[in-house]
């Protein structure tokens, strides 16, 4: 029987320069698999392709050399990096599909499915918002006072960079570069990282440092960015009481803590298609896993890569 061309699914293969041809085959063949053999959605078909591109495009080796502890790790640093449960779980899911249908096709496979912890989906709400409540609480901070612009831009550069709030509080002056469009953050251990903005965040950082930072530092001295009512230092306690304020205000139920921003910012780029390691080098983690790889990361790329799928781009 014939298949009308309005029912005809089409077969989007990979074709990844960052993939050596042995996988691209290998993955293509999977799709092929999923589209016709299991006649799968093609929207389920493209995110399983999705799913083991990203861990192909992690760790590229030879098939025959991966093992459960690749896949384990993978599925950790996502973890680590924010992305929740039911997501991570899904990937487990996709990649264990993969090498079944490798090792029943005569491949020599050495993964065992059976070393690899299943990812619990909790019942808790996790520490995170989804892209429309996010840009729906940010588009409705109020702007009218002073102390209300510096709230907004804070907020913004937490969620714009993923940065936590310490590095956020000991941002100074110095550290914005606008012609490049980053900020030095300096993090855990005395590292540093360079971390793209976007172009909104631009424009509230000129404004905050024109208009808005000059009144709130008065006749004091210090190249500490975000200040108080005082011309001090903000502190973590008092971030903390500005946004329980605000999120009371805009009636979100949700607990939200400073670190909800940064899980945002890496969740929404996770699931978005963003490479796990640039994620991770935009958060500045330094797992045994992840730290040889900043090095070979080039700034320009993560400042592309940012303004091409941040939501706030």
């Amino acid at each position: 029987m014939s298949t009308s061309p309005k029912n005809r699914q089409t077969i989007r293969l990979a074709n990844d320069d960052k993939l050596n041809a042995e996988l691209i085959s290998h993955l293509n063949s999977f799709v092929y698999y999923l589209t016709v053999e299991k006649g799968m959605a093609e929207n389920s078909v493209e995110s399983y392709r999705r799913d083991v591109r990203d861990f192909l495009e992690y760790n590229p080796q030879h098939l025959y050399e991966y093992t459960a502890q690749d896949i384990t790790g993978y599925l950790t640093d996502l973890l680590e990096a924010g992305l929740v449960n039911t997501s991570v779980a899904r990937k487990r899911v996709a990649l264990k599909q993969f090498f079944t249908f490798l090792e029943d096709n005569g491949e020599n496979i050495q993964v065992d499915f059976a070393q690899v912890p299943k990812i619990k989906i909790g019942q808790h709400l996790p520490d995170y918002l989804d892209v429309e409540t996010m840009l729906k609480l940010l588009d409705g901070l109020p702007t009218s006072t002073v102390l209300e612009k510096r709230n907004k831009v804070m907020l913004e550069l937490l969620y714009a960079t993923g940065m936590r709030i310490s590095e956020l509080l000991n941002l100074t002056i110095h550290d914005i570069n606008f012609s490049e469009q980053v900020i030095l953050v300096r993090g855990k251990g005395s590292k540093q990282r360079f971390v793209p903005f976007v172009d909104s965040v631009a424009v509230l950082l000129q404004e905050y440092l024109k208009e808005v930072r000059p009144v709130l530092l008065k006749f004091e001295h210090t190249d500490i960015l975000f200040l108080n009512n005082r011309s001090q230092k903000l502190s973590r306690m008092g971030f903390w009481k500005i946004l329980r304020k605000i999120t009371q205000e805009a009636g979100i139920k949700q607990e939200i803590t400073p670190h909800t921003f940064r899980h945002s910012f890496a969740t929404h780029l996770l699931e978005a298609g963003v490479n796990l390691r640039i994620v991770q080098a935009l958060l500045g983690h330094s797992s045994l896993n992840t730290t040889q790889i900043y090095t070979h990361i080039d700034t320009r790329y993560l400042v592309e890569t940012h303004r091409m799928y941040h939501p706030r781009a």
